[in-house]
């Protein structure tokens, strides 16, 4: 998952789905408390489709129109290998205002 960015549909439905099985309203739902983002269906199950296209997720059986979902092995994998790149970036960026801040306590 190159380029990870915090609110990507792709990340948020990996990382809902790591704490269990979810059907698309779950997702949905879980997705806007965790994160404060709404998705739109068409967004969500654009990614479903994708997601399930390369393994990362697998359907369950469904009881009536709704249809669980979860994560794979190789969901969960690529779910570490995305949040491992964003904390690198966001460690960096902590570092450079540190360094920023005490640059300016010198100047001052």
């Amino acid at each position: 998952m190159a380029s990870t960015r915090p609110n990507d549909p792709t990340l948020l439905i990996l990382t809902s789905l790591a704490s269990g099985e979810k059907h698309g309203y779950a997702l949905l739902q879980d997705i806007e408390q965790f994160a404060g983002v709404t998705l739109g269906p068409g967004t969500l199950y654009g990614a479903i489709a994708r997601l399930e296209e390369r393994g990362l997720i697998e359907p369950l059986p469904g009881s009536g129109r709704r249809r669980p979902y979860r994560l794979t092995a190789a969901g969960a994998e690529e779910l570490r290998d995305a949040l491992a790149e964003i904390r690198t970036i966001a460690d960096e960026g902590h570092r450079r205002l540190a360094a920023r801040a005490a640059f300016a306590r010198a100047a001052a």
